[in-house]
């Protein structure tokens, strides 16, 4: 990702609801090196922010409705978040919550994009994001996976005014020329009870043993430590719980 910090229109943090706090704390703890540290506010239900050295980086919640999945979820900058929902809306997605204030951190609200992927619009106050991107333990790129490209990105460029480097094999998406992340058109490999989903990636020190220390921790390879074309290399993990994520070996281009 050519970002290294919150940009209007860009992924600014990216959160897990568990259906396990503790035990993510652990599993992440153990994999990513996080330290990890709980809002001691009741009204906070437990949100936990995970940090890589001093930076906040991404955060740990407990499932805070019946219905929702286990999972990642990427947040983006926005400048209003009511304006932001109502353009979601306009542009034929769905916003499922909010837009509401996060105490004086900040006005968010989830929505949902045509083609069933769920993110989330952060207009910051007091809290703009993660401390760092593209270094160990933290945010390096966002990827979404979806059975409908064309309709992702008619909504995405108009809702955030991304670019798109066309590419047959893997669109990617910026912001003034700054990539952050790419578009995977699901395809038959996918089970059809797999919906569409924002996929975020970590920077790691080394992705075989990142890949290693994912299954030592009780978490599932899905798929292994593998080289694309350029060298970098990837793998898309699981955590115990379910929730999927992909990482990446930092300082590549």
């Amino acid at each position: 990702m050519k970002l290294d910090r919150p940009v209007t229109g860009g992924p600014c943090w990216t959160e897990l609801g568990t259906s396990d706090l503790d035990a993510a704390k652990a599993f992440y703890s153990a994999v990513f090196g996080w330290r990890t540290r709980t809002d001691p506010r009741p009204e906070a239900g437990g949100y936990t922010f995970g940090y890589a050295g001093d930076a906040a980086v991404a955060a740990l919640a407990p499932l805070f409705q019946e219905t929702q999945p286990v999972a990642w979820n990427v947040a983006f900058t926005v400048e209003d978040a009511d304006d932001a929902a109502r353009l979601v809306r306009s542009a034929g997605g769905l916003v499922l919550l909010g837009p509401m204030d996060v105490f004086d951190a900040g006005r968010f609200a989830v929505a949902t994009d045509p083609t069933g992927a769920v993110f989330q619009l952060w207009q910051a106050r007091a809290f703009t994001g993660a401390g760092l991107f593209n270094a160990p333990g933290s945010l390096g790129w966002v990827e979404l996976m979806t059975r409908q490209p064309r309709q992702a990105e008619a909504f995405y460029t108009r809702l955030f005014g991304w670019s798109v480097r066309a590419s047959d094999r893997y669109p990617q998406w910026g912001i003034d020329g700054a990539d952050f992340g790419g578009m995977v058109t699901m395809d038959d490999k996918f089970p059809p009870e797999v919906p569409p989903h924002w996929l975020p990636y970590f920077a790691v020190e080394d992705v075989d043993i990142t890949a290693a220390d994912t299954a030592g921790a009780a978490g599932t390879v899905l798929m292994e430590p593998t080289s694309l074309p350029g060298g970098r290399r990837i793998a898309v993990l699981r955590d115990p719980q379910g929730a999927v994520f992909g990482v990446y070996a930092g300082g590549e281009g």
